[in-house]
């Protein structure tokens, strides 16, 4: 007689032959929607249990486990928690040891003086990547903030791959933000799969399993590490109910999982190091879930833009689009921020961003396009870090052509920018400081500002 739990684990168990592999890919994953819900998601049916989290026998022959993104004591709005009901529990591995860590850092850094200079860095290049590189051994930190040990600031990493994890990788520091630059992933989580393409993001919480595989060759993007409060939505004050990233356009994974009893590399971040162990079997094994600590996917294009009508240029904190609270009120241990394409209206304006000194510290990025106050010189897939108190705004070419512009309407098409603004000074790495990617003329931009000025 034919097994039904047996058919259904065998159609829900991934397939190791080659072209299974590729098929698993070949569509969107099923999503939940909504940020930071009570989800529930079984891969079986009555996999979940009913009524409590921790039965004496859990269906199925399961393991009960518990990933707690807050502490137990949290208020009931920020507690963060999710129960597992895995085949084998997180605990079955041998100890990890060290491994090499290549160009990961974690804060803080004592590898290089802090000075109060603009920077600002091309792309990797791909051309030169080493054969298979996946995207933890293509992972390199840029600049970072604050400690790991005080689980405050934020590290900011960029990556290059050009081929699919078999290892496993969990980043005990803190929660990521993927932001893929070029070509599409698939993240493979302990709860579900998620397909992240250029002009989408991910965010990963603290400790969840992953594996990521490239859809189409060659990848590129960066990868924001938060130490503090995990992510939220920021709050909207007289904007009202609605607008910004709007929660129902979060999209969590469902339930999915892998019965293999085969020898897995488990990749561990922790303090900043990595360390390795080598499991028997997939760490994939969760057949049924349910809490609000879960990773998802949001698409920037859904974000809705809110913009002046009338005059002058508003602060960039209404282009906010998640937010990690510090203890100072109103300041950010770090926010991630975007500049999409929008409608630029504003009458008897300077339309571009304005010259600047702000106490946040501001690491911006480009997914697509051109920034609009960059003319040239800032390209996708590079960086620009300006500190705290550093001055900055739009280059030589972008001014002239801002004040000399005809005042219509204008849609800024085609761009992609972003930025993580801290409270904290960005500290870059050795690494990034001695990288041939480094532009050793970034202030020239800003040469031939000259005196405009015309007395009566």
């Amino acid at each position: 007689m034919v097994d039904p739990l047996k058919l259904m684990v065998e159609h829900a168990s991934a397939n190791t032959d080659a072209s299974a592999k590729r098929s698993r890919f070949a569509q969107e994953p099923a999503y939940q929607s909504g940020f930071g819900n009570e989800f529930t998601s079984e891969a079986l049916q009555g996999a979940l249990p009913v009524g409590q989290n921790s039965p004496q026998r859990v269906p199925f022959g399961l393991y009960a486990e518990l990933l707690s993104g807050a502490s137990f004591t949290a208020p009931r709005a920020h507690n963060r928690r999710t129960w597992m009901y895995r085949i084998r529990p997180s605990a079955a591995h041998p100890p990890f040891r060290q491994t090499d860590r290549g160009l990961i850092r974690g804060t803080p850094f004592d590898d290089s003086a802090l000075a109060p200079n603009r920077l600002r860095w091309n792309p990797p290049d791909l051309s030169q990547a080493p054969e298979k590189m996946d995207f933890l051994a293509g992972l390199r930190t840029l600049a970072g903030n604050g400690s790991i040990c005080l689980q405050q600031g934020c590290a900011v990493h960029l990556y290059c791959a050009n081929a699919s994890m078999e290892r496993v990788f969990s980043n005990s520091d803190g929660e990521l933000l993927l932001v893929p630059q070029l070509g599409r992933l698939m993240i493979e989580t302990e709860l579900g799969k998620l397909l992240a393409a250029p002009g989408q993001i991910v965010i990963i919480p603290r400790g969840i399993k992953f594996r990521i595989s490239l859809l189409d060759g060659n990848s590129r993007g960066y990868v924001g590490e938060n130490y503090g409060n995990p992510m939220r939505l920021p709050e909207l004050g007289p904007i009202g109910s609605n607008g910004l990233a709007n929660s129902r356009d979060f999209r969590a994974p469902v339930a999915w999982f892998e019965d293999k009893a085969e020898p897995t590399e488990l990749v561990a971040k922790f303090h900043g190091r990595l360390w390795t162990t080598t499991l028997d079997h997939s760490p994939f094994n969760v057949v049924a879930w349910h809490g609000n600590c879960a990773p998802y996917l949001y698409d920037l294009s859904r974000f809705n833009t809110v913009n002046t009508v009338s005059f002058d240029h508003i602060d960039p904190s209404i282009f906010t689009v998640l937010t990690s609270p510090s203890e100072i009120l109103g300041t950010a241990n770090v926010d991630f921020v975007i500049f999409p394409p929008r409608w630029v209206v504003s009458e008897h304006t300077f339309r571009p961003p304005w010259y600047h000194r702000n106490v946040m510290s501001e690491l911006m990025g480009l997914v697509r396009g051109v920034y609009d106050a960059k003319a040239e010189g800032f390209l996708p897939g590079g960086a620009s870090l300006h500190n705290m108190m550093t001055a900055h705004g739009p280059d030589r070419i972008s001014y002239e052509k801002a004040v000399s512009a005809e005042l219509k309407p204008h849609y800024i098409d085609n761009t992609l920018a972003f930025m993580f603004e801290s409270r904290l000074a960005f500290h870059p790495t050795a690494h990034a400081m001695h990288s041939s990617t480094l532009q050793p003329d970034y202030d020239s931009c800003w040469g031939g500002l000259n005196s405009r000025f015309t007395p009566p």
